[in-house]
């Protein structure tokens, strides 16, 4: 069986070099490389071809949000967990509709974070238990209807969740990508939010749409 091939994105050199070490001494494991900020992810990626991409949020230039998005573009078989100091609601759901297979806190990667590359390169979607609590507990509360989202707003959302863009979202719909915009306007008012990821992760979260 070959090595997985691990690719880490961590702006704090120190940890960077730890998780380097952490990786590269296991049994089964090769880091393909580490860098200190996401900018150039999808040509990294490219060139590198790792299994599984390590990657922060909080990262200068571009944030890990954003970088996991471009590698699931780019490349949807690359894996990425998301290894972040970071519980929040928003931060955890904008990466898990951005593509993210897995979510691990930094505080439990010494116990979890090799366990965590091989089960999801088996399949598996891998979270700190704090993590997987919190998303089951958002599956569980009741569906939120008070944002007035309307049936095709919702559909617009879904679709914004597995990718599209506004010009395949006009196309599925039929429509004129200035009708897209005005849908995702009226989104974002009734979300009191800014862009797409945060739409699809309030939404998402308060069980508008499903993940």
């Amino acid at each position: 069986m070959q090595d997985i091939r691990v690719s880490v994105y961590e702006d704090n050199a120190k940890l960077r070099e730890l998780i380097d070490l952490l990786v590269s001494n296991a049994d089964g494991f090769v880091v393909a490389s580490t860098h200190p900020d996401c900018r150039n992810v999808v040509a990294e990626v490219t060139a590198e071809a790792p299994d599984v991409v390590i990657m922060d949020i909080d990262m200068p230039g571009r944030s890990g949000i954003d970088g996991v998005r471009l590698v699931k573009e780019s490349n949807i078989a690359v894996k990425v967990i998301m290894h972040t100091v970071f519980d929040d609601d928003d931060k955890l759901f904008a990466c898990l509709s951005n593509g993210a297979d897995g979510y691990i806190l930094k505080k439990d990667s010494s116990s979890h974070l090799l366990p965590a590359i091989r089960e999801v390169v088996d399949g598996g979607a891998p979270m700190s238990p704090g993590i997987a609590a919190r998303v089951l507990q958002t599956f569980r509360q009741p569906k939120v209807t008070q944002y007035n989202v309307t049936d095709r707003e919702r559909q617009v959302l879904e679709l914004l969740s597995r990718g599209f863009s506004y010009r395949m979202i006009a196309i599925e719909f039929s429509i004129s990508p200035e009708t897209v915009k005005k849908h995702l306007k009226n989104i974002y008012q009734k979300l009191h939010v800014q862009c797409g990821p945060e739409a699809v992760a309030k939404a998402i979260r308060e069980r508008i749409i499903a993940l």
